[in-house]
């Protein structure tokens, strides 16, 4: 369907609306920074955040979610990756932002409920390339996806909101339980663990870890073996899954 290293069609430097999954996100003149690209390794989308320390706000998850409705709408085998740049998958919340906007601190949360809850239940197989720091808001954007494999010699997965004086509403708590052991989830959002890769993984939070750079090409490896999925019947079995917190996020297909 695609070529080896064929770049995805350019959906714009600001919000794109979009037409099935109405998210609601406003432009702003921040958006041209939001830098996510996609890249087709014969049918694995990669999808690549490559903007510093990868902050969610509402740029950086409008163009995400540009980026899935052209994948979503795609007809063949597909399977998704998502990973960052650097020291960084992404650390987070753009706090700094939010001190000169703080109005959009409540939607960008809203944003990010109806963002994982879209990847949890997503039409292709989903794999997270956790390359770097993963807090946060970066934490649990990674539960959405079907499969985590992250580097083991650098970089934590951090729910450090208890540092910082956030507290997670009932929506991101389900978001960790919905996929983390429940023991797991508890200890992180208590004590602001950092877990390395080799905890992280011994504590249910990744399924897989990979050596220095290999991380990528492990998680493509993965996502290569399930491309063949029938697509339907896997978005069936995820709503049964996941398709009880994904309304309960504030998406619904």
């Amino acid at each position: 369907m695609f070529g080896e290293g064929t770049l995805f069609g350019d959906v714009g430097f600001w919000y794109v609306g979009f037409s099935h999954h109405d998210f609601n996100l406003p432009p702003s003149a921040y958006a041209r920074f939001m830098g996510i690209s996609c890249e087709f390794l014969d049918s694995v989308a990669v999808l690549t955040w490559n903007d510093g320390e990868n902050r969610v706000n509402l740029d950086s998850l409008g163009r995400l979610n540009a980026l899935l409705d052209e994948l979503e709408q795609s007809s063949g085998q597909l399977a998704v990756v998502l990973t960052g740049v650097g020291k960084f998958f992404s650390n987070g919340l753009d706090l700094e932002r939010f001190a000169n906007s703080p109005t959009e601190f409540a939607d960008t949360l809203t944003a990010l409920h109806r963002t994982v809850g879209r990847i949890l239940i997503f039409p292709a197989y989903t794999v997270a390339a956790i390359n770097g720091h993963c807090f946060a808001a970066g934490a649990l954007l990674s539960c959405a996806f079907d499969y985590r494999v992250m580097r083991e010699d650098r970089g934590y997965w951090c729910m450090n909101e208890a540092e910082i004086g956030l507290a997670l509403d009932e929506k991101l708590w389900r978001i960790l339980t919905n996929r983390l052991p429940r023991a797991t989830a508890i200890a992180a959002a208590t004590t602001a663990r950092r877990y390395g890769g080799g905890s992280a993984r011994e504590a249910g939070v990744v399924e897989a870890v990979a050596p220095g750079d290999n991380v990528i090409a492990d998680a493509l490896a993965y996502a290569a073996h399930y491309v063949g999925l029938d697509r339907s019947i896997l978005s069936a079995h995820k709503r049964l899954a996941h398709g009880d917190t994904a309304r309960f996020l504030g998406f619904s297909a």
